[in-house]
């Protein structure tokens, strides 16, 4: 050995460099397949509440079922619902007509005895674009808006 030459490892830098790319690919990979998943999930949120929006402008929108389809699906326009979403429901404090049933103790109807409520449910499948342990693959997503009709 001559003096002043030492021995170095050669490669090891290389090896947890590749070790280190590998753990961050993967956190990568799975953070933006959860960011996909938590995008859809607020996109299916706001396509209910444009439903009920549009729903609670008037009684006459509060019957019109193709209307608020129209709204949920113009604001969910980037995203695949599920089949016979959304869901339309109403419900009065009072009822005065036997086509719309009377709400029940998880409505606000002691303040407004004559109000009318509007929910509307929203559901999207979601495909993961891995498989991960203990999650369903599609995801289905939902999200649902109640309002007050204005009268």
């Amino acid at each position: 050995m001559v003096l002043g030459v030492r021995s170095r490892p050669r490669g090891q830098s290389f090896v947890e460099l590749a070790g280190g790319m590998a753990v961050l690919s993967i956190l990568l990979f799975v953070t933006a397949d959860f960011s996909r998943m938590f995008y859809t999930q607020i996109s299916v949120k706001a396509a209910a509440r444009a439903g009920v929006q549009y729903a609670v402008q008037s009684l006459a929108n509060a019957a019109d079922t193709n209307g608020i389809t129209a709204a949920v699906s113009n604001d969910a326009s980037n995203i695949a619902l599920s089949s016979g979403s959304p869901s339309v429901s109403q419900c009065t404090c009072i009822s005065t007509a036997t086509t719309v049933p009377i709400c029940s103790s998880s409505y606000n109807c002691t303040d407004n005895p004559g109000a009318t409520y509007v929910t509307v449910s929203v559901s999207a499948p979601f495909h993961t674009l891995g498989k991960y342990p203990g999650l369903a693959n599609p995801i289905v997503l939902s999200g649902t808006a109640k309002m007050q009709v204005m009268q």
